[in-house]
């Protein structure tokens, strides 16, 4: 079964929460310094906030945030396995 392999350039958010609006199963906005970042759950290194591996299910969710994301920093591509 495929999976949605997806990574989000963190230098270039500007907090706007448009991915959080429009996936927030996927997205997040850290406590941190305010900046959008994938949910733990679909982290695939707990310890990188930025990359994440999520059911194909939730493509469409992940491609509407990043077509919608003002700065196009929210990338995204299917994976085997």
């Amino acid at each position: 079964m495929a999976k949605i392999k997806v990574w989000i350039d963190r230098d270039q958010c500007i907090s706007d929460m448009v991915c959080v609006s429009l996936c927030g199963d996927v997205f997040e906005i850290s406590e941190e310094d305010g900046k959008s970042q994938i949910v733990e759950k679909y982290r695939i290194d707990p310890n990188n906030v930025a990359e994440g591996l999520v059911p194909e299910d939730l493509e469409d969710c992940v491609a509407s945030a990043a077509e919608s994301c003002p700065t196009s920093i929210i990338h995204y591509e299917k994976v085997e396995g």
